[in-house]
């Protein structure tokens, strides 16, 4: 006997609920060629399609149901998070705004607008819906901790541990708060609190990949490399292979490392910067031949021009620099630089217009720099990435006597910095961007190892491959030296700085 409609809706509501998503898309799909205006039946398709991570048609299935029901508030806020998903932002931002028409009080509607302006870096409209949606529900832990993520984006760090502190208060097993306030208490410099928030991580989550990841970045910074290798094992996050091998380099464990490096080599393209240097400096100790080929010979992909929109005088380079003065950003504490600030948060990311401008500039030149490597026959121009996003970036501003010892950007793709101000000195090496292939105190079993430098001007901005040390060499004029430096990176759409409802 065949069912009725209502019958067979309450069954696939059954199977939705039991999670089968297979059997519910398909009767959904026979049962609309019969009933095409039945909302229920749309509605539960873009469910299970949902569910299934099947984004592209839930997405078209969310849409069907909408013209039936155009007022349904929980529709619109599914609806955004698919379209996020497919990273069609412009229309998720639309579909959470017209949930929070119809329901001004929806908070979670609020919150993961929020998350979605953060990572366009409209960061002060994404502390204002966060803020919104915690005045609506001021008990809401997520809230809490995007807003922290926000803050500390924006570089103001206290008001991250502020809002972090408040997410454990109110969520005391929040290990993903325990990270990231931990995060935030290192970039202050005080690796002791930073320490005990991933511990208190770890205790509640021992599998903890964020915990696990900084435990290990702290030993090996320690110089404790081989306590440093198991919480990188177990974090199995972003780089662990590159940590690894670095802190078998480092703890001079060479025939650990080459045997870790030929099973990496063995996994997939050459497409790690850190790796590369720690392969390129192992070789080079050793007489060998690099087997691992981001680039051949870092040296000769170093990219440096002038930009005419930052030559002296320009409006442009005045409204940075004043920004620079005047913006309140916090410091973040950085051990290699002397006589000098390094800004906290993502600088590119902030409201000031002359920021997002620079932005905007150094992705031209980022483009330009692929097109003039193009014949190149390396990983890091065969492999380029189709779309960059900037891991970070902040502005170093050194007086007197200031440098910065030679170190890598391990998370990069590419690395560079625009030059807004530069001491006059006699000695054309005072001051100057070095650029090598010794750094961080690798062990050495000999002194060659090339370098070379360049002494940049105002408005200049030099590009090179994030596996290349480099260094500020000291300068002794009564000036400043003010740069914005930055990593670019291969482009990812997944959300992790953020809670999401």
């Amino acid at each position: 006997m065949a069912l009725s409609l209502p019958q067979e809706i309450n069954a696939l509501i059954q199977q939705l609920q039991a999670q089968q998503y297979a059997s519910v898309v398909q009767r959904a799909r026979q049962l609309l060629a019969q009933f095409p205006r039945e909302f229920i039946l749309h509605h539960v398709l873009a469910l299970a399609l949902d569910q299934s991570q099947q984004f592209a048609e839930a997405s078209l299935a969310y849409a069907q149901a909408l013209k039936l029901q155009p007022n349904n508030v929980e529709l619109w806020f599914n609806h955004a998070i698919v379209l996020t998903h497919l990273n069609q932002l412009t229309e998720a931002e639309q579909a959470y705004r017209k949930a929070i028409t119809l329901n001004p009080q929806f908070f979670e509607a609020h919150g993961n607008l929020g998350t979605l302006l953060q990572k366009q870096g409209r960061l002060e409209e994404a502390i204002s819906s966060y803020q919104t949606g915690l005045r609506i529900q001021p008990q809401d832990a997520r809230g809490h901790f995007n807003l922290g993520t926000a803050y500390r984006d924006q570089g103001q760090l206290q008001e991250a541990v502020r809002s972090y502190q408040r997410a454990i208060e109110l969520f005391p097993n929040y290990t993903d708060a325990y990270n990231n306030l931990g995060e935030t208490w290192r970039d202050q410099g005080d690796m002791t609190l930073a320490v005990q928030h991933y511990q208190q991580a770890l205790q509640r989550n021992p599998e903890h990949a964020g915990a696990n990841y900084n435990m290990g970045e702290f030993l090996y910074l320690a110089k404790r490399y081989e306590e440093a290798i198991p919480y990188f094992q177990r974090s199995q996050l972003d780089d662990w292979q590159s940590r690894v091998l670095y802190c078998l380099y480092q703890a001079e464990k060479f025939a650990d490392f080459k045997q870790l490096r030929a099973e990496v080599i063995a996994q997939g393209p050459h497409t790690a910067p850190f790796i590369a240097t720690l392969s390129s400096h192992y070789s080079i100790n050793h007489g060998e031949t690099d087997p691992y080929q981001f680039c051949a010979n870092g040296l000769d992909f170093v990219y440096h021009r002038r930009l005419p929109e930052l030559a002296p005088g320009s409006s442009l380079l005045a409204e940075l620099l004043e920004n620079i003065a005047q913006t309140d950003i916090a410091e973040r504490k950085q051990a290699r630089l002397t006589n000098g600030k390094q800004s906290a948060g993502n600088l590119f990311k902030r409201p000031e217009a002359a920021f997002r401008t620079l932005g905007e500039l150094v992705k031209r030149e980022f483009s330009l720099y692929q097109q003039h490597f193009q014949q190149a026959q390396c990983a890091l121009i065969t492999h380029f990435p189709a779309e960059l996003e900037f891991t970070s970036s902040w502005y170093v501003n050194m007086q007197k006597g200031g440098h910065l010892d030679a170190h890598i950007h391990e998370i990069g793709w590419i690395s560079g910095a625009v030059y807004l101000a530069m001491p006059e000195t006699a000695d054309p090496k005072e001051g100057a961007f070095e650029y090598g292939t010794h750094g961080d105190a690798y062990p050495k079993l000999h002194d060659d190892f090339p370098s070379r430098f360049i002494k940049p001007g105002i408005g200049d901005i030099v590009l090179f491959p994030s596996s290349l040390f480099h260094r500020t060499i000291p300068f002794h004029a009564e000036a400043n030296r003010i740069c914005v430096a930055f990593d670019l990176k291969p482009a990812s759409h997944l959300q992790t700085a953020h809670s999401q409802y």
